[in-house]
């Protein structure tokens, strides 16, 4: 994720990723590889939808602890991915916090690239443990 458009906390927020040809994705292919070969991984389309979902939950969560735990992706249900993207397109992820239950939130949301929406995402839900829980020691939060 490069970029917050906007944000609405408790709501929702929009940012944008930019795919470009110097992804570490691309390093180390064949010359001449043909394009199959510079489709993003949809792995990493998923990880930018993750960390915009990070950071619109602790816009949300200001005052409550949460970024002094450790967010953790707990699942994804229902993800489809609708088309490839190559280098060169602006993804904008548009991510909506749907419900937080003690320690755990739940969201929803779509990645677009121009007017052609690329990734569904019908629930992700996420974690904050504490630091010490997951990492066996104490991390002092940057937020």
């Amino acid at each position: 994720m490069d970029r917050v458009q906007q944000v609405t906390p408790g709501r929702e927020i929009v940012t944008t990723k930019a795919v470009t040809g110097g992804e570490p994705c691309y390093a180390g292919l064949p010359e001449d590889p043909g394009p199959d070969a510079y489709c993003y991984p949809r792995s990493l389309m998923l990880e930018s939808f993750g960390q915009s979902a990070a950071l619109l939950w602790l816009a949300s969560a200001v005052g409550e602890g949460i970024g002094e735990g450790v967010l953790m992706l707990a699942a994804v249900r229902e993800c489809r991915f609708t088309s490839a993207v190559q280098p060169g397109e602006l993804l904008h992820q548009v991510v909506r916090l749907e419900q937080r239950v003690g320690p755990n939130a739940f969201f929803t949301g779509e990645t677009w690239s121009g007017n052609r929406c690329v990734a569904t995402i019908e629930t992700l839900i996420a974690a904050s443990r504490p630091a010490e829980d997951v990492t066996g020691q104490t991390v002092a939060s940057s937020f």
